[in-house]
């Protein structure tokens, strides 16, 4: 390496450095230590490896940057900036305030450039395994001998935090089973976390975790030497049957009086430290966001680079087009996220001369209908794909279903990778009550509004004898309080055919929540369309005139409601019945639709739900009452704990007449 080149590649660096404390300092707040320590990887990374074009972000071939360690985002503001992206230098002025295009962790939509929304330590690695998995598939799709249509790399930046976290081991574990290997991790090893050093908590052999796993490892003892870290990562990328981890040792604030101190992890420098890093690294200017002119020019040839890459990328997919015609269009749609004409006429329909079906078995039928004409359509199960109803041939015979194995937290992320790629329509699928362990994932999906389908089944105490650790009762509150998530709990295999239709044509995270034990099938010449479904909440029964009583239930309850409808019916007592399969969806509705469907008037509400009653106020008001789980469950028959627990008509009649008599 020439003199020359060293000062400049020097001078970047630490551009990239002091951009990053200068928009600390002028927030108050933020974290400076990881931007020190790791600039110089990071750097490398960004102008002599990655495939990317600033003046387009969404480039479906370039490859593909998660800054796992989500609090270090003044270090990739810095970088997008210098290399040529819309992100203005007012902008990085503005960090961590009200409407900046630079908040406190990466947020996905947010930034130009920034490709997920990271903070949650783990996620991002997760997310990146789901990037590569995405890739992977496209590639053996639509690559073909001379034309390497989908042909990109995923790479990720990770700290000591992220790899103590167990979505990361969950999600590192399936990447070396699947041999991702154009998946490259750069670990920022600077062995300190907010409490202290990490030998306090952290001193397993990493090298030695990830080779386990089935990882190409490198390590590297220092991180000055750019020329051995570049080597490192194209060394990486010729492994192509094992991601790869790369250890850098690093300092945390380098170059400040507080390098190697946990106290420059979260807090800005100080006027007088800020005064001495400066000093220490050589740097010119006691002006904040100082930019060197030489450094600026060096940096932004990534623009003319992103431009010749993209280039040569459109002429192979137009010469791809002429020689194959009909692929090229297919990728062109599936690229775009565009669902084939046609795809709802293979939705199936129950009759009345169905017998009674779990709706997860017509989830089941659904999916596997849906997934040979939607082949866009990808996703798996947590070790439970026959229970819930998920592994389907469809998907299996080309490569499409997922065997995640019992990493329910590293699959919600993975999914959220794959939708944060594009191309794919994904879904991850277990138990309800191990929705749980995936709750952050699915929380980030409806953060980024993904298209990811979290479909969960045995979701009441009707699953029976495995008891209470088994019984979701809190769950369904829980996922309905995340803003933007919509959930979906649907009565009948009809109700569950719509819910399908729905999750595909709607383009946002969503729940689907499906019953272990049978339920009728509703005559759909005698109840209405099974589309009310589409608005959250319809009539499903009424009565002749205004109703006295309003019954409200949602999944398999709502026959329960329809059962004791017939018995208040014939005792002279006005029962609307409601099928409620999704409050968020009913509560987007016109205020003249839900008045008609639960009229002001009407304040005897019941509502009937085996789970917890938390929410359910909003919807009956203050004189109606509830009959669901605030209790665990327990260990008996699912139909036996329907009855003691009070889900049986005779309670539904008693519980409605005290409220007509208070």
């Amino acid at each position: 390496m020439t003199e020359d080149r060293t000062s400049l590649d020097r001078t970047c660096i630490n551009t990239i450095r002091m951009l990053a404390v200068d928009m600390i300092e002028r927030a108050h707040s933020g974290h400076p230590g990881l931007p020190l320590g790791a600039a110089p990887m990071a750097y490398v990374l960004w102008t002599r490896i990655l495939r990317h074009h600033p003046e387009n972000p969404a480039w479906l071939d370039r490859d593909r940057f998660v800054l796992s360690a989500g609090h270090g985002s003044a270090l990739l503001y810095a970088l997008l900036h210098v290399t040529g992206y819309d992100l203005p230098l007012e902008e990085l002025k503005r960090f961590r305030q009200w409407e900046s295009r630079t908040p406190g962790h990466p947020e996905y939509g947010r930034t130009p450039g920034v490709e997920c929304t990271t903070g949650p330590l783990g996620q991002g690695v997760a997310m990146a395994v789901g990037m590569a998995i995405a890739e992977r598939l496209l590639a053996e799709r639509y690559n073909l001998p001379g034309f390497p249509l989908v042909n990109h790399r995923t790479y990720a930046l990770l700290s000591d935090g992220d790899l103590m976290e167990g979505v990361a081991a969950e999600a590192a574990s399936l990447a070396g089973f699947r041999k991702l290997g154009k998946l490259i991790c750069l670990y920022d090893d600077n062995r300190v976390t907010i409490d202290g050093r990490t030998d306090v908590t952290f001193t397993e052999d990493v090298a030695e975790r990830f080779q386990s796993y089935g990882w190409h490892v490198d390590r590297l003892e220092t991180d000055h030497d750019l020329d051995r870290i570049e080597q490192a990562i194209r060394g990486a990328q010729q492994v192509d049957d094992r991601p790869s981890l790369i250890l850098v040792r690093t300092h945390i604030g380098f170059g400040s009086p507080l390098q190697d101190d946990p106290k420059v992890h979260g807090a800005p420098l100080g006027a007088d430290n800020l005064a001495k890093t400066r000093e220490t690294l050589g740097w010119p200017s006691q002006e904040p966001f100082c930019i060197p002119q030489d450094a600026l020019s060096h940096l932004r040839r990534a623009v003319d680079r992103g431009r010749t890459l993209e280039a040569a990328w459109r002429k192979t997919l137009k010469e791809y087009g002429e020689a194959h015609p009909e692929r090229a269009a297919a990728f062109r749609r599936q690229a775009a996220g565009a669902l084939p004409e046609g795809w709802e006429a293979a939705i199936p329909v129950f009759g009345p001369e169905h017998p009674p079906v779990a709706t997860r078995v017509a989830s089941k039928k659904s999916l596997g209908v849906l997934a040979g004409n939607v082949h866009t359509l990808v996703g798996g199960c947590a070790d439970l794909g026959g229970s819930v109803g998920t592994w389907v041939d469809a998907l299996e015979r080309d490569g499409r279903y997922i065997h995640f194995g019992i990493r329910e937290h590293a699959m919600g992320a993975i999914a959220n990778g794959m939708a944060l790629h594009g191309g794919w329509i994904p879904f991850g699928s277990t138990f309800l009550v191990f929705s749980d362990y995936m709750r952050p994932a699915i929380r980030l999906a409806a953060i980024m509004d993904l298209h990811v389908l979290f479909v969960f089944s045995h979701d009441s105490i009707g699953v029976g004898e495995d008891g209470p650790t088994h019984q979701p009762v809190d769950q369904l509150p829980a996922l309905r309080a995340i803003p933007n998530l919509t959930v979906l709990r649907p009565a009948d295999a009809n109700e569950t055919a719509e819910a399908w239709r729905l999750l595909l044509s709607r383009k946002k995270p969503a729940v689907l929540v499906l019953t272990r034990q049978n339920v009728p099938v509703l005559d759909p010449g005698r109840y209405p369309s099974a589309r009310g479904v589409e608005k959250g909440a319809y009539v499903l029964a009424d009565s002749d005139g205004t109703p006295q009583v309003i019954l409200l239930a949602s999944g398999s309850e709502v026959h329960l409601a329809l059962a004791a409808r017939d018995r208040l019916s014939a005792q002279g007592i006005g029962t609307r019945v409601v099928s409620m399969p999704s409050w968020e969806l009913f509560e987007a509705q016109p205020r003249e639709y839900r008045d008609q469907v639960l009229p002001p008037e009407c304040r005897i509400r019941l509502a009937v739900e085996a789970s917890s009653s938390l929410g359910w106020h909003r919807w009956v008001g203050d004189r109606g009452g509830v009959i669901c789980m605030d209790r665990f469950g327990a260990s008996a028959p699912g139909g036996v704990l329907m009855e003691k627990f009070g889900f049986r008509v005779d309670n539904v009649l008693e519980k409605v007449k005290a409220l007509l008599e208070a």
